[in-house]
């Protein structure tokens, strides 16, 4: 059946993919694709209210609905109108065999009246509530606890000055609550009352969609190549699964900043499972063993793209240049030696994860991770997007940082095996970057795309208008 999806109004494009994960989730594979969408007559794409089609029962509504970050609330829509007197019409019209199981005398109910994009006052609500008498309620209310929770939803005309996608026309909608989020933990996981953060520790809202973007949950192993201070292992470990992580930096992984502030006392502050292993790795040079393969079944990281943080990777300038030649380290330097490192482009590094997960993930395995994109025009450029013969691409979703540049959270699913001729094809690549690293290096400095000055003249020149910063548009959305 069609349920009406209510999401939060924020990441407008992650809304819809992380349904779709979820209904992957709990519905056993192909229900994610499965999922069928559309807009109730005369609403913007970026409204919170969506119809949603879900292959499976109420149940799996309900599952998804406590899961999900971004979905307030799943409800079976009973009616809807521009008016209450077309409302009253709808819900009269609706079958009575579908009605009636939630309005016996032994049940308990509450009726919860909400708006979008206005204020609805308490008297209003009161009354709002009264002229529901066509709907012949016989149980008893219980505003704790009730057995059944019934929504009235209303959204009108509220203006274009306030930042929100504009409304064609005032619906007012009436749907019994299948499921509901459970938004608490983003209270208890955010990074101000976290032990150990670093300056790009993953946002907990954001960790925990990821992990529902690589279906964490118990049983499964998640992976973190650039684990940092471990927020990403974090969500996924909250929802149970097994989780291992590495950086390449081993002052972040032995030694945080103490014994008691480090990625352990992460998860010993939330009574988590500790991650199997943390380790010292270079994602340019993996230290799995040869022959092993399909060990991971989600790859969840947050690559460094060289705007806060550069990326890194063992050799050193030196040794890339030649003139030094490979050294080895003498026993007594061994505990305390920091081996030397060397800038790290973006798409040697994109490339170097695509391969890892190729090898590592089980088929059907999830790689997700953010990629940063440069805006031109004011658009992300999907064909600029990474690709590989052993995924398909499964979402894309944007989070919009400033007026040049956006991190999009890409979802792969593995589809095709890791062969001989995707590692030595991986292997003629990893060649090109050593020998043109200076190139590579200069081709990927998104650093200077977004920090470099605007150049007026060049805009005008090429006939397009300068950014005026002093300019807001009143809806940042897409409009249609």
């Amino acid at each position: 059946m069609w349920y009406l999806c209510v999401f939060y109004h924020r990441l407008l494009d992650y809304r819809r993919p992380e349904v779709q994960s979820l209904a992957e989730l709990f519905g056993g594979p192909g229900a994610g694709d499965a999922v069928e969408w559309r807009m109730p007559e005369n609403h913007h794409v970026d409204s919170p209210f969506h119809l949603v089609r879900l292959p499976g029962d109420e149940r799996l509504a309900a599952q998804i609905a406590n899961r999900s970050l971004l979905v307030k609330g799943i409800y079976e829509l009973w009616g809807q109108g521009t008016t209450y007197e077309e409302l009253e019409r709808a819900v009269m019209a609706y079958p009575e065999e579908r009605k009636l199981p939630y309005l016996t005398p032994e049940s308990t109910f509450k009726i919860v009246v909400d708006s979008f994009g206005k204020v609805i006052s308490f008297q209003e609500q009161n009354d709002i509530m009264k002229s529901l008498t066509y709907i012949p309620f016989k149980g008893r209310v219980n505003l704790k606890k009730p057995d059944h929770k019934f929504f009235v939803m209303e959204t009108d005309d509220y203006g274009c000055n306030n930042g929100l996608p504009p409304v064609a026309q005032r619906t007012v909608f009436f749907g019994r609550e299948v499921g509901a989020a459970d938004r608490h933990l983003l209270p208890t996981y955010q990074l101000k009352s976290r032990k150990y953060i670093g300056p790009t520790a993953m946002d907990a809202e954001m960790a925990f969609l990821m992990a529902n973007q690589g279906l964490a949950r118990p049983g499964k192993l998640v992976y973190d190549p650039f684990v940092g201070t471990g927020s990403i292992l974090v969500a996924a470990a909250h929802f149970g699964a097994m989780t291992m992580g590495a950086d390449i930096d081993i002052r972040v992984v032995r030694d945080g900043r103490g014994p008691d502030c480090n990625i352990w006392s992460n998860f010993e502050q939330y009574k988590l499972p500790e991650p199997l292993c943390v380790l010292r790795a270079d994602n340019n040079v993996p230290p799995w063993r040869p022959g092993l393969k399909e060990v991971f079944d989600a790859i969840i990281c947050d690559p460094p793209y060289g705007v806060r943080a550069g990326g890194r990777k063992s050799g050193g300038r030196k040794l890339i240049k030649g003139t030094v030649a490979p050294y080895t380290v003498p026993e007594e330097k061994r505990d305390s030696h920091i081996p030397s490192t060397a800038p790290y482009s973006l798409a040697e590094c994109v490339h170097d994860l695509l391969h890892l997960a190729a090898r590592m993930l089980v088929m059907g395995g999830r790689l997700v991770f953010f990629f940063p994109v440069v805006r031109e025009d004011g658009v992300a450029n999907p064909a600029k997007y990474p690709e590989h013969s052993c995924f398909r691409l499964l979402a894309s979703c944007e989070q919009i940082l400033s007026m040049r540049y956006s991190r999009v959270l890409l979802t792969m699913v593995k589809v095709g095996p890791y062969t001989e001729e995707v590692e030595k094809a991986a292997e003629e690549r990893r060649r090109e970057f050593r020998e043109n690293h200076h190139k590579w290096m200069e081709e990927g400095n998104l650093h200077s795309a977004v920090f470099s000055p605007a150049d007026q003249a060049a805009a005008a020149a090429a006939g397009k208008p300068a950014i005026d910063r002093d300019s807001k548009p009143k809806y940042r959305g897409k409009y249609v």
